[in-house]
Formats: C-alpha cells, structure tokens, sequence
C-alpha cells in the first residue's frame, strides 16, 4: 500500500538528515559566508566562477536546502491526500511545510542581514523539528493498512513527563547550536572538570560550554528516568520498549560522542558524528510522544 510514497517519505527523510549534517558542517567550517551576503545567487553568480572551499560547502548546502525544501512540500501535499483518514497527518504536513519554510528564511536571512549568535544556533533547532516532522510523516506511511497501528494508553503523568522531556531535549539542542556558534567548544579541558575546576566562572564560552554539559548530563538523567518508568508501568507496550530504550541508547551515545570532542579536539567527524545522534535522539522522541497521544 502507497509502494510509491513510502519509497519518496524515505529518500525525502534521508534527505533531510543530508541537509541538517550540512548545515553543521557549515557552522563546523566557518563556511557562512562562503557566498559573501548574496542570496539566492552565489556572490551574484548562478555557478560561482573558481569557488574556494567554503564557498562550495555553503552553495551546496542551498542547492540541496532548496531542492529538499521542494520535496519536503510535496510530500505535505501527498500525505495529506493519501493520508487524510489518519488524525495526525495534517498537523505534521503542516508542521512539516511551516518549519522548512522557517529554515529557509532563517538561512537567507542570517546570510543577507547577519544574525547574533542566538539567532543562527535557532536554525540548528528548527532543523532537527523540520526533520522529525518528515520522519513522523514517514511513518505515518508506513503504518497506513496495518491492523495493530501502536496507540499505547498511558497515564496523563507519564504523557506530561514525556512532553517535558522532548521540551527539555529542544533546549538542549539550542545550547548545544550556541556552542558551537560562539566558538566555545573547547572551551572546558577535561571531563568531568572543567578547566580543573568543578564550578567554573559561568561568562563567556566557559560558561556557555559548561551549561550545555550540565544540560546534557541532566538529559541523560530525565531520559533514563523516562526508560525506567517505561519498563516499570508500561513493558507490555513494544513500542514504548523500544522508543525509550533507542532514546536511552542515543543520548548516552551524544554523551559520548560530547566527551570525544573534548579529549580527541574538535574534529570533522565527531562533530558530525555529534550533530547527528542528537537528531536521532529528537526523532525518537518526537515518535514517542506522538503514539502516547493518540487516542
């Protein structure tokens, strides 16, 4: 059923996926304005003429950008028409359709006008929801047919919770774009110290760093507290099972990945590797969160 759907809602995800590890490797490269403040033209040219480096990191991530943004559209526009008998397609493929518009303007608009800091790490954040949404599309394709679609009932103070916890996961995925946006990377030496020191001065990208690692490390903690609720009150439901323990499993893999960073130095591929794992991590949560609220 939607043979063909199904095949466009995985190369459209996988797409999205390309596009948001770009846009790291765009910020990971200090490739922004590899373009100069021209937009949608490459310093006023359709192909640059000898482009350096950053300047093909940043046109190719537009190119890409725009034509995922198009794919993005009509997989809104197919779902809703195929999908319209299921309850949440018309919020995602609105959701989906909103949010790669605003990571659209949101990029043009840091590239002609300029951004703060905060702004620009907000475009990581509406990359990883544009993401989900299209993720949560594909499913909802997938699952289209089925007898048994997962509907797990639930308690309303495991429903908050879970709510709180993608909430709390959105916030931590902005400290962690700020991070990187105010160069504050390495800005703590060692793990669990920062800089030798236990509490260190909280200003500047020390302070900008170490926020984001006690984010991170109380992400850990609410996400297991979530996992271990599961098992406990809600083990009949694979669903749940398998949600939580893939969220167990990412985000102490992001933790990870984070320490890398700090004893390996700010490579290429664990930056990636990073960027990545936390967009899985709000994949699987977003799934979460979307079958414990069915009716």
């Amino acid at each position: 059923m939607h043979k063909l759907l199904k095949i466009y809602s995985v190369i459209t995800s996988i797409g999205m996926l390309i596009v948001l590890l770009q846009g790291a490797l765009v910020t990971k490269t200090g490739s922004g304005e590899g373009c100069g403040a021209t937009w949608p033209l490459c310093f006023g040219e359709l192909i640059p003429t000898s482009p350096a480096i950053e300047t093909i990191i940043e046109y190719s991530h537009r190119i890409v950008s725009g034509l995922l943004g198009i794919m993005v559209i009509i997989l809104a526009i197919w779902t809703w028409r195929k999908l319209s008998h299921v309850r949440e397609t018309k919020f995602m493929a609105i959701m989906a359709i909103l949010f790669i518009m605003f990571q659209g303007f949101l990029g043009a608009g840091a590239v002609v006008w300029g951004q703060s800091h905060a702004v620009l790490a907000l475009h990581f954040g509406i990359s990883a929801i544009s993401f989900a949404t299209v993720v949560l599309l594909t499913v909802l394709v997938f699952e289209d047919g089925k007898r048994n679609v997962p509907a797990p009932v639930v308690s309303k103070g495991f429903k908050y919770y879970a709510i709180f916890v993608i909430t709390y996961c959105y916030i931590v995925i902005y400290t962690g774009a700020y991070v990187k946006h105010t160069n504050a990377t390495l800005a703590c030496t060692g793990f669990p110290l920062c800089n030798g020191e236990v509490l260190p001065e909280l200003s500047g990208p020390v302070g900008a760093h170490f926020s984001h690692r006690v984010f991170g490390t109380l992400l850990l903690i609410f996400i297991f507290i979530l996992f271990i609720l599961v098992l406990r009150n809600y083990r009949h439901s694979k669903v749940l099972v398998w949600s939580s323990s893939l969220a167990l499993l990412f985000v102490i893999a992001q933790l990870v990945s984070g320490i890398s960073i700090i004893f390996l130095g700010n490579t290429l591929t664990v930056s990636l590797l990073h960027a990545l794992i936390i967009s899985l991590l709000f994949a699987s949560l977003s799934y979460l969160t979307m079958v414990i609220l069915r009716k």
